[in-house]
């Protein structure tokens, strides 16, 4: 189950469950769109995998308690700001690698 966390880890930006600039990792690493883009190049800082983005969790019961209620957002926040110089390069060799292939 996704955690949805509620803040980009870089900025500290809200996401609420229902955002569309939510990114996240395979590992749930969670950023804003803004900072996946500008600062960090669609390489995640914490494995090296690529972003897509977050999905939303339906917030009405619409079958079988699957939604918000049931299921709340975390309200956990991971607010671990990025050294854009360290980050640079450590993904200089990486994002030219599709996150498929990395």
């Amino acid at each position: 189950m996704l955690q949805l966390r509620p803040t980009c880890e870089h900025c500290n930006k809200a996401l609420p469950p229902d955002s569309l600039e939510a990114r996240i990792c395979s590992y749930e690493c969670t950023f804003c769109a803004t900072c996946v883009e500008s600062v960090l190049g669609n390489v995640c800082p914490n494995c090296g995998g690529g972003f897509v983005p977050r999905p939303i969790r339906p917030s009405k019961n619409w079958k079988g308690d699957n939604f918000l209620g049931k299921d709340p957002a975390s309200n956990q926040v991971k607010h671990q700001p990025v050294d854009p110089a360290v980050h640079a390069g450590f993904s200089a060799p990486i994002r030219i690698i599709p996150p498929e292939r990395r």
